[in-house]
């Protein structure tokens, strides 16, 4: 016998695609996935592909494997499916020292950051209801 099986994380009208040790900083990712949460997909996905920001494109192809997931795995219709929640964590923090007038150091921080998106199928609450 063996230990019973974990619950999963998410409704089974829900997907998610999680991003870990992405370097950048929580806040400037936090500003793109403020942009696209609560958007359906492919508004999301074109405001991603036009922002001016560097991290878009990685949170872009994060939203694309979300979408991938939510495909093959849920078997979700993809044309109903909604960026429910867009949420960025702290991860790792890199310290570094850069070298100063008389002998002092600077501590240099280069933050490391996590991007979890979770999509959800309106069409089967539409259904419940």
């Amino acid at each position: 016998m063996g230990k019973t099986k974990n619950p999963p994380k998410q409704a089974s009208n829900e997907s998610r695609a999680v991003l870990r040790m992405y370097r950048s900083s929580p806040q400037k990712l936090n500003l793109l996935a403020q942009q696209i949460r609560g958007l359906p997909v492919e508004r999301a996905l074109a405001e991603l592909q036009f922002s001016p920001k560097r991290p878009a494109k990685d949170v872009r192809k994060l939203l694309q494997s979300a979408i991938a997931n939510a495909e093959n795995n849920h078997g979700l219709d993809i044309d109903s499916l909604v960026v429910a929640e867009a949420h960025v964590g702290k991860n790792l923090v890199m310290k570094r020292i850069r070298a100063r007038a008389r002998g002092r150091a600077a501590r240099v921080l280069k933050p490391f950051a996590q991007v979890t998106i979770v999509l959800r199928d309106t069409s089967m609450e539409a259904e419940a209801a």
